[in-house]
């Protein structure tokens, strides 16, 4: 983590990314892509996600989330940053020049060999099914379903834990704190991701959000009761209701809004802590 020194009073405090542990180049040209940013707006034009907007331009990096190259040694040749995501990313090279993007998990150096395969050994990077990873080991970019690519545990410093073995099943615990089972045939990487210090950045002033594509918020309170159930009264007021509402009139914090008849429920064995 990079600290700057108070210069101005935005400066004070503010945090931000250490680049120096990351590799000196540009993106690989062949894994970048262009996408259209909606900006909070739907097919039909209109804002459909409030206080979205702006920010810097940014190419998306196509980063394989599956296990396209079985059984093929990579070599880690750089360690970049991605402005789509918390986590660092790394770049790999299979023997036939072929290149990839991948999550780079904490403590992934450059030069290391990876693999990706049924029963590869257990070191921080290497790809394999959840049926060979032994109990206790820390895993990340979990696959779901078999084949369909890694869709959980993805975020800067997040990792699951493989606590028990159930027959063809194994019970990861999620960095929520909720105990799931997960087929033994899902393929998942080793480790931890990268970046864990991302909880602890501050942006330190409202322009550097702006460039992340945040606009301003502005509080229920402060608004008229014909805009939010949160408006209205004389001065500072609370908001005035049991339980706080979102500016439709629908319950919000602490609601639950899983689907109660959604299949992979039987999966969860334990929910999360409140």
């Amino acid at each position: 983590m990079k600290i700057y020194k108070p210069t101005t009073a935005a400066r004070r405090g503010m945090t931000g990314i250490d680049f120096s542990q990351l590799t000196r180049k540009s993106p690989e040209k062949s894994l970048l892509k262009y996408m259209k940013r909606d900006v909070g707006r739907g097919s039909s034009g209109r804002i459909t996600v409030r206080h979205k907007g702006g920010g810097v331009k940014k190419l998306y990096r196509i980063i394989e989330f599956s296990q396209t190259k079985m059984d093929l040694p990579a070599k880690v040749i750089a360690l970049e940053y991605d402005p789509n995501r918390t986590a660092f990313i790394a770049l790999i090279e299979y023997k036939n020049k072929e290149k990839q993007y991948i999550i780079a998990p904490q403590d992934l150096k450059v030069g290391q060999e990876i693999i990706f395969s049924e029963s590869a050994p257990l070191i921080p990077g290497n790809r394999v099914k959840l049926k060979n990873v032994s109990v206790g080991i820390s895993v990340y970019n979990i696959e779901l379903e078999p084949g369909k690519g890694g869709k959980i545990v993805r975020s800067a410093g997040s990792s699951a834990q493989v606590l028990a073995r159930a027959g063809d099943y194994l019970n990861l615990k999620m960095p929520s704190t909720e105990i799931r089972r997960f087929s033994g045939e899902c393929f998942a990487s080793i480790g931890m991701v990268s970046n864990p210090e991302n909880r602890f950045y501050r942006l330190g002033k409202a322009g550097k959000s702006r460039l992340k594509g945040r606009r301003p918020h502005v509080r229920g309170s402060a608004m008229n009761p014909v805009d939010h159930p949160h408006g209205g009264g004389e001065g500072k007021q609370p908001i005035g209701l049991k339980h706080p509402k979102t500016p439709w009139g629908k319950p919000a914090l602490g609601v639950k809004t899983r689907n109660k008849k959604k299949w992979s429920n039987k999966l969860i064995i334990q929910r999360r802590n409140k």
